[in-house]
């Protein structure tokens, strides 16, 4: 049985709700003294819970559940992307009206190019790097949405496409700008193809790492980027000029990110050490999630070269290979990540590398 044809086997699929900007962080920003500053915010929660809801409701009624791909062979890998762009118009009417289908050349609105381009080009990555056939592995079209809502500063992936805001534009600008915030949303896709990870505590950390991380592969990819080059952020380009940080995240050193007195400061750990116990965002999925970053992060970084290959491999392996729990905890995975480098690549550098990495951040691989 294929990667692939493993994570096919799943039952049922349960779509979420996955925004790029975690609910406490909009929740701080919405109690801000200036009514000017946390307006956008207060809306951009309301905004959120009132999907979030419209996917729980949906999914328990059955009417929009998604389920997983049947048991007949793959589609042939297509040669690209099957892409819509629509455009809200600062509406919360999805999917809005359709502006930019695929193969149409691009036009005047730059959120809809970078949004088209930010769509092909994590495609291009699970096609090229990991030969997968879009989200589901079998071609499925990629939508998206953009301009939605008025100031609505979050993007998120609602179990069917992208939608992505255009910020505040204070605090955080167009959330199409940075590749990585693309790579990551259309990656909680794959995650709901295949190891279908729960969205809370550890679980729900790993359905976040998994998607930051092979966002930032999406970023280095396009960019052509080795390890050592890559600058490891998560969001870099999306915070307001009058910020005082530099993305949303640091793989490379969580709670780094920023240090503002508006966001506050970045409050993810970089090992098991400070492992945040929270009932807040799904159990600190935004937060805690920094652990499996670094760890992926100092494997890369040992292994040096392109991350999406060697490193990459080994982190994609487990999320498609059909044996990583819904319920999975970060030793789960961490164990796994050795049996797949060392099934893949033998007793070498990959299965030293990927040891120490999770040594590092204090997670057991045996």
């Amino acid at each position: 049985m294929t990667p692939n044809d493993a994570s096919a086997s799943r039952s049922t699929v349960r779509p979420v709700f996955c925004t790029i900007v975690p609910p406490h962080l909009l929740d701080k920003l919405s109690r801000s003294a200036d009514p000017v500053l946390a307006g956008p915010f207060r809306r951009t929660l309301e905004a959120d819970a009132a999907q979030r809801t419209r996917r729980r409701l949906t999914t328990v009624a059955g009417l929009r559940t998604a389920t997983a791909p049947p048991a007949t062979p793959p589609a042939p890998a297509a040669d690209g992307p099957r892409r819509t762009i629509y455009n809200c118009g600062n509406s919360t009417t999805l999917p809005g009206k359709k502006v930019r289908d695929e193969g149409d050349g691009p036009g005047s609105d730059a959120t809809v190019n970078r949004a088209y381009n930010g769509l092909g080009s994590t495609f291009e990555l699970l096609l090229k790097a990991y030969g997968r056939n879009s989200l589901d592995g079998q071609g499925l079209p990629l939508n998206a949405s953009v301009h939605y809502d008025k100031d609505y500063a979050n993007a998120f992936w609602d179990g069917e496409q992208m939608v992505f805001g255009d910020g505040d534009g204070k605090v955080f600008l167009d959330f199409t700008l940075p590749v990585d915030v693309i790579g990551h949303e259309l990656t909680h896709g794959v995650t709901q193809y295949t190891a279908n990870l729960a969205y809370f505590g550890q679980s729900g950390a790993l359905n976040e790492s998994l998607s930051d991380v092979f966002g930032s592969l999406v970023k280095q990819y396009t960019q052509d980027q080795t390890a050592d080059q890559a600058d490891w952020l998560v969001g870099a380009g999306l915070l307001g000029p009058s910020v005082t940080g530099v993305a949303l995240r640091s793989m490379k050193a969580p709670g780094t990110a920023y240090d503002d007195d508006v966001l506050g400061k970045d409050p993810q750990p970089a090992s098991m050490d400070h492992f945040v116990h929270t009932g807040s965002d799904n159990g600190g999925v935004h937060i805690n999630s920094g652990i499996p970053n670094r760890a992926f992060y100092l494997f890369a970084d040992q292994l040096g070269g392109k991350a999406w290959e060697r490193a990459g491999q080994v982190w994609y392996d487990v999320l498609t290979g059909g044996k990583l729990a819904e319920d999975a905890e970060f030793a789960d995975f961490a164990r796994l990540t050795l049996a797949a480098a060392r099934a893949r690549y033998g007793d070498g550098a990959e299965q030293e590398a990927v040891t120490k990495a999770w040594s590092e951040v204090g997670v057991p691989t045996k």
